[in-house]
């Protein structure tokens, strides 16, 4: 077997045809993928190995962004939506920008929920904490925490001021956050959407040049039904849906560990199927992700070798992987559902 038929693990598609450099000598074997896998590395040696047939391969897994189309600074900017409050949007935005980081890529968080911005909160950052600006007001440095780059009204704003603006002004404010922050050679920028389909999903879609977008639902038939309308939004405004991500899957009782299914089971893997996009993920209900977020340090960043934390890294491979297979124009097996397993 050749190693250039190997079959990505994320994708589905061999490591050929999706451009991936290789480098062998002997069962030393240098990859380097359009996504950042820093964590998978252990796991796709042994499935390399059983490709080949061979007892064991040293492989070094190398990450080097593809191409985009992204602004200055910035290649791929990626929105993380939803068309329902409340699902844990936010949440999964900054883990999933803390777990790229993790997996070897420079990252950004945009927080474009101008009327309720929560990533300084999540992220830990000072009330009263300002950006700096080194041109005199023309452009701000983002805050960076937890290893991220990060910038929100919150930022410039206190806690207590209500954001009294109508549409077109606000969708002014996000250019403005967007285009004046003086973003430093990201791969991805994550930008935390607002919930809906209104003004500012608009101007990021027809203004920005977004490459991607995630789709953050719960199993519930309500929040299904919206999500929907999120997918086909963006697929009106010609921007790939990189997948869905559900949120309150299971709860586990931590009296008797008996696992219920509050909100419905299986949601998210019927509406990834039906829609021919990849479900990145399932996460539980957990006390520990809203206190890890609350407390300014999200569930990536405070418990980074945790089962969940794990989820959100496996999630944030499949979704640069996909945006990878976008790019390179083979798309990779769009309704695959993603099996999530420990690393």
């Amino acid at each position: 077997m050749r190693i250039e038929a190997f079959p990505d693990p994320c994708l589905g598609t061999p490591w050929g045809e999706l451009g991936a450099r290789i480098l062998s000598s002997g069962n030393k074997v240098s990859v380097t993928l359009g996504y950042p896998a820093r964590g998978a590395e252990d796991d796709y040696a042994r499935a390399l190995a059983n490709f080949l047939g061979v007892d064991a391969v040293t492989l070094d897994l190398k990450f080097s962004p593809p191409s985009g189309r992204g602004i200055s600074q910035v290649r791929h900017i990626i929105a993380v939506a939803s068309a329902k409050g409340g699902v844990g949007k936010s949440t999964t935005a900054v883990n999933l920008a803390l777990a790229l980081t993790a997996e070897g890529a420079k990252v950004g968080l945009l927080d474009a929920d101008i009327y309720g911005p929560s990533q300084g909160m999540m992220l830990g950052v000072p009330e009263g904490r300002r950006p700096e600006s080194k041109d005199g007001g023309k452009s701000f440095q983002p805050i960076k925490a937890h290893g991220i780059q990060a910038m929100s009204m919150s930022f410039l704003v206190s806690e207590s001021t209500p954001m009294v603006w109508r549409g077109p002004i606000v969708s002014g404010a996000l250019q403005q956050l967007l285009t004046q922050t003086a973003w430093h050679d990201l791969d991805y920028l994550i930008v935390d959407m607002p919930p809906g389909t209104g003004d500012i999903q608009l101007t990021l879609s027809q203004r920005v040049p977004v490459a991607g977008a995630v789709i953050v639902t719960t199993p519930q038939d309500i929040a299904l039904l919206d999500a929907r309308k999120g997918i086909e939004m963006f697929r009106k405004v010609d921007i790939a849906v990189l997948g869905v991500i559900e949120n309150m899957s299971t709860f586990v009782c931590p009296n008797c560990g008996t696992e219920s299914h509050l909100f419905g089971e299986g949601g998210g893997e019927k509406i990834a199927r039906e829609c021919g996009v990849p479900l990145l993920a399932e996460l539980p209900l957990a006390m520990e992700i809203r206190e890890q977020a609350d407390g300014g340090r999200p569930t990536v960043a405070a418990d980074p070798t945790g089962a969940i934390a794990a989820v959100y890294r496996r999630a944030a491979r499949h979704m640069a992987a996909r945006l990878w297979a976008v790019s390179q124009g083979t798309g990779g097996q769009a309704g695959i559902q993603i099996t999530m397993t420990d690393d």
